[in-house]
């Protein structure tokens, strides 16, 4: 299998498109996902995906919570579309494995054996799955699974470390992309800055917040539920707390007396678009890092609103990301506890 493609477009997996040709992978409708490597690709023997929360929402929500139907449907999109891409919530997630061989032109920082971790979406990568996902429940968003996967050469990819469980380092590379940004964009404004998550309670929603107090931003957490509310107090999460539907404008923008500089939305729904822009001052920045976000309601909603904001889109991807995630985890105990303790549910 040879890449046929030079310049810019090399790398990043264009003779894997099946249909439509002509777009790029995360485009495409199925992929060709045979184990054959170009010279540029590496292959991964694949132990475990873990899905897109929005996705496996989705998926939940639609077969009322029958784990077997879940698991069905997740082998019918893999085994029709090449890769794990929800036609609906267009999301998809990420995966472990070991790799099993390293082409020789490809630049990935892996070799044989590594055990790693794709930074990239299942939604571009393409993937097989050999054992019909006969030790998953259908019941949580990591995913038991055997098969492979094809990374090309521009994907991102991380060695798994030794001090985390793979399934631990899993769900924080999952989310590794929001605490950098947060870092990056709540450096960037000079004095009092206040940082308010949506879904502070979330994996993404939690690292969020606390990379915006790590870098001296005063913390306001959005929550569903008492629960939630506690948990993020228990933890230390957020200096306030609000239990507020996310998806209602108008208790967003008051839950708390004054706008933040930066909102940062981690929900898993649709529909919180006008909230968080409503909270944010003039001048200030809104984080959609949801895939269940609707950025043609976001746009149309800031304009309508005639509101100030610059809105960035949470792409997941951010230098040094997965870096940064690790050590904001390491170095909060409580986030690690958390974390773990999702794991462990799960």
């Amino acid at each position: 299998m040879t890449s046929g493609v030079v310049g810019v477009t090399s790398g990043v997996g264009l003779p894997r498109v099946l249909e439509p040709v002509g777009v790029l992978p995360q485009a495409a409708w199925r992929l060709d996902a045979r184990a054959e490597l170009a010279a540029d690709e590496v292959r991964v023997r694949v132990s475990r995906l873990n899905l897109d929360a929005a996705s496996f929402r989705q998926l939940s929500v639609k077969h009322g919570g029958d784990g077997a139907a879940v698991r069905a449907e997740v082998l019918e999109i893999v085994g029709t579309r090449g890769k794990m891409h929800n036609p609906v919530t267009g999301s998809g997630g990420m995966l472990i494995g070991v790799v099993e061989e390293v082409g020789p032109e490809s630049l990935l920082p892996v070799k044989a054996g590594d055990r790693v971790a794709t930074l990239v979406s299942l939604t571009l990568t393409p993937l097989v799955i050999d054992d019909g996902l006969a030790g998953w429940d259908g019941l949580s968003e990591q995913v038991p699974a055997s098969g492979h996967a094809i990374l090309f050469g521009r994907s991102v990819v991380a060695v798994l470390p030794d001090d985390l469980s793979p399934e631990l380092a899993l769900a924080v590379f999952d989310v590794c992309g929001a605490p950098a940004l947060v870092d990056r964009v709540v450096r960037g404004y000079s004095g009092d800055v206040s940082v308010t998550v949506l879904g502070g309670a979330g994996k993404s929603g939690s690292l969020a917040l606390t990379a915006a107090r790590l870098a001296g931003a005063r913390t306001r957490a959005v929550v569903v539920s008492e629960a939630e509310r506690s948990m993020v107090i228990d933890h230390g999460l957020a200096d306030r707390v609000a239990v507020v539907d996310a998806r209602d404008p108008v208790a967003v923008a008051e839950a708390f007396e004054t706008p933040a500089t930066v909102t940062v939305v981690c929900v898993d729904v649709p529909g919180c678009e006008h909230g968080a822009i409503l909270a944010t001052a003039a001048g200030g920045t809104v984080i959609f890092f949801s895939m269940a976000t609707s950025f043609s309601a976001a746009a149309l909603g800031a304009e309508g609103l005639a509101a100030d904001v610059t809105m960035l889109v949470g792409n997941g991807f951010v230098p040094g990301h997965a870096a940064f995630a690790l050590d904001v985890v390491r170095r909060t105990p409580a986030v690690r506890a958390l974390f773990e303790a999702r794991v462990s549910a799960h």
